[in-house]
């Protein structure tokens, strides 16, 4: 099973959606918009994927731009803004067991199979 943190108003969300229903993949969808992850959730995703938090921050989001730009934060001040924000999440996150990509572009989330 496939993990896919969704938002269905993103089309490259949608284009990863699609990808993995092509396969056969059973989807889990977490539309994180409506139910945000926790701080300890979303820590272990940025684990799965292997990045500082910062890498997975929508930066241009107008959240962003007010709130935090040009602010020296720690990774958990990070993690707790995109809690806060869950907008400044980039989509879409694909994980398969312990294997997680970001689905730009969403053919990336094909590499996980």
């Amino acid at each position: 099973m496939t993990t896919l943190y969704h938002n269905p108003r993103c089309s490259k969300s949608r284009q990863a959606l699609q990808l993995l229903e092509e396969e056969g993949e059973t989807i889990e969808i977490v539309k994180y918009l409506e139910n945000p992850p926790t701080h300890q959730e979303l820590k272990q995703v940025i684990e799965l994927l292997g990045i500082d938090p910062i890498k997975l921050v929508r930066t241009q989001e107008p959240d962003w731009r007010e709130n935090y730009k040009g602010k020296n934060l720690t990774n958990e001040e990070v993690i707790d803004a995109m809690i806060q924000h869950p907008k400044l999440i980039e989509r879409p996150i694909a994980i398969k067991g312990t294997h997680a990509v970001v689905g730009r572009p969403p053919e990336r989330v094909l590499d996980i199979l």
